[in-house]
């Protein structure tokens, strides 16, 4: 019944369509692929709609020769595409969920976030390490990492292995892992590897007793103006309800302990049986410093769906269609468990990991 009244706003009463929805995307290959997927989605849900991507490049594309905590900007892949969803040149942008502040800026919202895809970090090997792993490569070899959480994490768990910068999109980073011999292997999502088509690269999938993820990393979020309502409502029957509450707790988390790109700040979440359990770390630099806890929380999902008619967004996330209290719970998760990481001393390991960053 829903989907029906929502095309007539994009049809007149002779049927014509006579609105193009205009998707904005970052220009890399890896962020093209993300973006068609969620057009395709759209198109089966509503195949009367046009849609448009209008692609544009991101500081975060352009500056790619300094490591992204050194860079100091938050929005860094998301601005441009921002600036463009506010001067109304285009309706919607996806962006990995990854890329976006736990702060948005007013009037944006995320409309959207999809069935998450792997969370987890991946191992890919130099093509003469082909079989091994972290555990299993020579003592002192180098592996490519761009993020102080992964390096963070893994240093701690590889003492014998040498963690260094490497930046780059998913393309430029295997051509640096493949035609030279400066990486023994690197660190990516495993998420983007496979929707790249890569996933044949991948050596080693990391647990969490090796790496938790990052928050939000492998879903896909479509961001909007939080006036447009029916714009809202048509990306809504997009959100993945497991998707959406661990994303929530973690970005609340996050929020609370108010890391960014420049800290070491991890995660893992799960639904079970209607608990949502999040685990939470934050690290120093080399990973030596550790607070680590986990907390659960019950969401019911049968609860009675709350009108959400002027609903406040929670954490930059929109969805009306998911009971109010599921949503309360979940962001309430991840600020109790910072708050519980505070109070055992995380802001001292977050303050010094971001002064000793900024002095790199």
């Amino acid at each position: 019944l829903m989907i029906s009244n929502l095309v007539s706003v994009f049809q007149e009463g002779n049927g014509t369509v006579t609105r193009i929805i205009r998707m904005g995307t970052r220009k890399s290959q890896l962020a093209r692929i993300q973006t068609d997927s969620v057009a395709e989605k759209l198109k089966e849900l509503y195949p009367d709609l046009q849609l448009e991507i209008v692609a544009m490049s991101t500081i975060g594309d352009k500056i790619l020769d300094t490591a992204l905590s050194k860079i100091g900007e938050k929005s860094l892949f998301t601005k441009e595409l921002e600036n463009a969803l506010e001067r109304n040149e285009v309706d919607l942008v996806v962006h990995s969920l990854k890329d976006l502040p736990t702060s948005l800026p007013p009037g944006f919202t995320i409309g959207a976030v999809l069935q998450r895809e792997n969370p987890h970090d991946a191992v890919v090997l130099h093509p003469k390490n082909a079989g091994l792993s972290l555990d299993s490569l020579p003592e002192k070899s180098v592996i490519g990492t761009s993020s102080l959480r992964r390096a963070a994490q893994l240093k701690k768990r590889f003492p014998q292995l040498v963690f260094e910068n490497i930046r780059g999109n998913l393309n430029t980073r295997l051509k640096k892992l493949d035609e030279k011999e400066d990486f023994a292997a690197i660190i990516l999502a495993a998420a983007g590897l496979k929707r790249m088509g890569w996933e044949s690269r991948i050596g080693q999938v990391l647990g969490p007793e090796d790496c938790m993820y990052a928050v939000g990393q492998g879903a896909l979020a479509i961001e909007v103006r939080a006036r447009d309502r029916d714009i809202l409502e048509m990306v809504s029957v997009l959100h993945d309800p497991d998707t959406v509450l661990r994303c929530i707790a973690e970005r609340a988390f996050l929020k609370q302990l108010e890391g960014g790109c420049s800290v070491p700040v991890a995660v893992h979440t799960e639904v079970k049986n209607s608990v949502l359990y999040l685990t939470g770390a934050v690290y120093s630099l080399d990973g030596t410093d550790c607070l680590k806890d986990t907390m659960q929380t019950n969401i019911d999902l049968h609860d009675l769906v709350h009108d959400g008619a002027g609903e406040r967004a929670h954490v930059g996330v929109t969805a009306h269609s998911l009971p109010l209290l599921a949503l309360d719970a979940a962001e309430k998760l991840g600020t109790d468990l910072a708050n519980l990481l505070l109070s055992k001393g995380a802001q001292d390991i977050l303050t010094t990991a971001r002064q000793l960053n900024d002095a790199r």
